[in-house]
């Protein structure tokens, strides 16, 4: 175990206003604080650097002014500069407000009727000789001959009591600190604790930065629930848990994960980091896993309800015998539980790998919409959602699980999919489920590692929501399996029989093949009495008809099974579930090795499009994964990674020979050395010609070569 497990450095701007790093405590004079740190973690024992802001409540009630809005956005562009993660502990009182105190004291008041101050007043003003007192630009104001100066602005410039700002000018650096937020998570991770109120600009940066852990003593808030009974004219409101507690952010979203103190949430925060990578151009640590890899998944799905926490971390029976589930032991952690419950996510690790995972929800759930207590009239909302069916608020929260496990996270999806389609009711459809639909399709078009899309068994995937994670939308990186007993199609078989196999033509089947059908219908061509037959063959029919029902059921589920599914190029494979897991391990194993050489090969040629790359590596794509990976990680890429950029160089050095030479600029002399320093030649070994150099064009030249010392070319273009 390390001696020194936690090594923090102060950030301060310097004379330059740039961040530096001080060995002392304290030394801010503002309320807002920035510390560079180093954590020795079981992912990282060297040790892993972070950028740590956080709210000095003890100044000005935490509050934003314009010193603490420059130093969090520097602080902000420190962590993104370097690629590090940035954790943000917020408790605040939202952006300093305050007026110019030195005028108080000064201020005069012209009334309409000095007598009776109830008949109102004209305007403030001060006498001539405070006027004159103030600093020039603390007030705007003019002369009215023999009263003062009447004044039209209090700005304060030049006086003390609006250092650190007291208005817009504090708003102004709340936009700030609030743009840069939002490009913080576009470009590393970002993590909010929540320890304390936050308010205004202080809600807005945990959102911003998507990612919340918020303690039960921590509410999220907007304005203050004093003010809001002001503006309402009464009092509604008694707390402000009643706006941003844990029973509000965490069933909205807002909120990933809620802990009861600080050591909770010191916990969570690690807990967090041990999924992230070092850095933003990173992939996530892999760590030795105590979890054998080729062990089997003993917890199986059910065609009945279940919980797919189960199927995910593994559970605990009745008498006590534990069933393994598809992750290692002890590693699933779910965040956003509250929101969306018709779908499950989180983090896991498979054979010691981070990854992000969605499951779905089979049993049905409430969402619950409380009461507005500033609204009489309202009530307590309660919606029944059915499991395996997508509704707004958990598709928006699948499409925003996705963008987390991609940005700043880097993190390999798997996706248990499980969905009989979207909720298109009339609420639903009003409350905007296509448009949360459209956006896992924006989300997996971004994504950027592996991800697997894997129908478990007994479950099945129809209609839309095949449609959304189908791998077509991101080919370089998804991949879509079927256990051996799952299902996916349009339609489930009882709603495309009553399409495409209806009574009528069930009924031909029953005459084919009964055989007292068959009597029934040789004897009407021969019958004296056709009526009494006819009635008899009708009985016969509807004592048929639920039978060859399921028959036509059994017919059309025989379209939707995996060797079909695999048949016709829907699926890569159909797996055994209980082999799944150390399938997946080795795919995921040799994903994540191809993925790094081809961004290599990539870097090297800027040009070279991934299939492209991919031919070049050493293995085949039918090569099993397990020896893949095998042969990946005994291959060094460093003389293919030289051959590609030399090529690469080659190409761009006679792109601009060609600009040259077309712009009139290459002639004798520079014509024959550019020649010779630029010789045509083939591709490098193992790289294809037709990828790696733009061909030189022979222009037709008229008259004699120049040759090293010859003449110019008669003609120029």
């Amino acid at each position: 175990l390390p001696k020194e497990l936690l090594k923090a450095s102060e950030l301060a701007l310097n004379v330059n206003g740039q961040l530096q790093e001080l060995e002392s405590r304290g030394t801010g004079a503002i309320g807002m604080l920035a510390w560079r740190l180093l954590l020795r973690t079981p992912e990282f024992p060297e040790g892993r650097s972070l950028v740590l802001i956080a709210n000095d409540v003890t100044h000005q009630a935490g509050s934003f002014g314009v010193a603490e809005d420059h130093f969090f956005k520097k602080a902000t562009e420190y962590a993104r500069q370097r690629g590090l993660p940035r954790v943000y502990i917020a408790c605040n009182s939202g952006a300093r407000v305050g007026l110019v105190e030195e005028i108080m004291p000064k201020l005069r008041v012209h009334w309409n009727d000095a007598a009776d101050p109830s008949k109102g007043f004209q305007y403030l003003y001060l006498t001539e000789a405070d006027y004159k007192s103030l600093p020039s630009g603390a007030v705007i104001g003019k002369l009215v001959p023999g009263v003062g100066y009447a004044l039209d602005a209090v700005v304060g410039q030049g006086l003390s009591s609006i250092q650190g700002g007291i208005g817009v000018e504090n708003l102004q650096g709340s936009g700030s600190i609030a743009g840069e937020t939002s490009r913080a998570y576009q470009d590393i991770f970002t993590l909010s604790y929540v320890t304390g109120r936050s308010v205004g600009i202080g809600a807005y940066l945990n959102r911003l930065g998507q990612r919340v852990i918020q303690s039960v003593d921590g509410p999220l808030v907007l304005t203050g629930y004093g003010a809001l009974n002001k503006l309402l004219g009464k009092s509604v409101y008694f707390s402000q848990d009643q706006l941003g507690g844990p029973q509000i952010m965490v069933p909205n979203g807002i909120t990933h994960q809620l802990v009861q103190n600080d050591q909770e949430g010191a916990e969570a925060i690690l807990k967090w980091l041990s999924f992230v990578p070092r850095d933003t151009w990173s992939l996530p640590q892999s760590i030795s896993s105590t979890d054998p890899l080729d062990r089997s998944v003993e917890f199986r799905p059910t065609k009945q309800p279940y919980d797919p926490r189960h199927m995910l971390a593994g559970t605990t029976t009745g008498n006590g015998k534990w069933l393994s589930g598809f992750f290692d032991r002890g590693s699933f952690v779910e965040y956003m539980a509250g929101w969306g419950r018709s779908v499950v996510v989180g983090r896991a690790r498979l054979g010691g790998i981070p990854m992000g995972v969605i499951a779905v929800e089979t049993r049905n759930v409430e969402r619950r919409i409380p009461a507005d207590p500033g609204n009489p009239e309202s009530r307590e909302i309660v919606e029944p959602q059915a499991g395996q069916v997508w509704f707004p608020d958990s598709a928006y929260k699948t499409a925003t699980a996705i963008r987390d496990f991609n940005v700043g996270e880097n993190l390999p999806l798997m996706i248990f999919a499980n969905w009989r389609g979207f909720s298109g009711g009339t609420r639903d459809m009003y409350g905007e489920v296509l448009k949360f639909g459209a956006q896992i399709v924006d989300a997996l078009v971004d994504y950027k590692q592996p991800v697997f899309i894997y129908i478990p068994p007994e479950g099945e995937l129809r209609g839309g929501s095949w449609v959304v994670v189908d791998p077509a939308i991101n080919p370089d990186v998804m991949e879509m399996y079927a256990d051996q007993d799952s299902r996916g199609g349009i339609l489930e078989p009882a709603g495309i029989v009553e399409v495409k196999f209806r009574s009528k033509q069930r009924v031909e089947m029953m005459h084919r093949l009964d055989d007292k059908l068959q009597q029934l219908d040789a004897q009407m061509k021969t019958s004296p009495a056709p009526e009494q037959l006819q009635q008899e063959i009708h009985r016969r029919e509807e004592m048929l008809q639920p039978l060859y029902t399921q028959v036509a059921c059994e017919f059309a589920d025989l379209h939707d099974r995996a060797g079909r599914m695999k048949a016709v190029g829907a699926v890569r494979e159909s797996l055994q579930w209980s082999q799944s897991r150390g399938y997946f391990y080795w795919r995921l194993k040799r994903r994540l090795l191809e993925d790094r050489m081809v961004k290599d090969l990539q870097a090297a040629d800027d040009r070279l499009s991934r299939a492209d790359a991919r031919q070049l590596l050493s293995v085949a794509s039918d090569v099993p994964d397990a020896d893949a990976v095998e042969r990946l990680q005994k291959t060094s890429m460093n003389q293919q990674i030289r051959q590609v950029h030399a090529q690469a160089v080659r190409r761009k050095f006679c792109q601009a020979y060609e600009d040259l030479e077309a712009a009139g600029e290459v002639t004798g002399l520079r014509r024959s050395l550019l020649r010779c320093l630029l010789p045509r030649t083939g591709a490098a070994p193992g790289v294809r010609d037709d990828v790696g150099e733009a061909k030189v064009v022979q222009r037709e030249v008229r008259g004699a070569y120049p040759g090293l010392l010859g003449k110019e070319v008669p003609h120029k273009k």
